[in-house]
């Protein structure tokens, strides 16, 4: 899958758990810029993304997330 198409993926994802109208995302967002989006949102918006991509995060890799712009390269490199 191509980056484009994961981050087409993600940001239906965020709009769709968090119910945003008229987000555009961009990759260098993270959590704090994104209406909605805390710590309750996170585990379910990271659960939405495994089960989307069929990939599994280590509690590691996620602490190191920056952006939506590393959970996109993560998701890459696992896919």
């Amino acid at each position: 899958m191509d980056r484009k198409e994961i981050s087409r993926t993600v940001q239906g994802i965020l709009i769709d758990i968090l119910h945003l109208d008229n987000f555009e995302m961009k990759e260098n967002m993270t959590a704090a810029d994104v209406p909605g989006w805390d710590s309750l949102s996170h585990m379910v918006i990271i659960s939405k993304v495994e089960k989307e991509f069929n990939v599994i995060f280590k509690l590691r890799e996620l602490s190191k997330l920056e952006n939506l712009d590393a959970l996109i390269d993560l998701i890459q490199q696992k896919s």
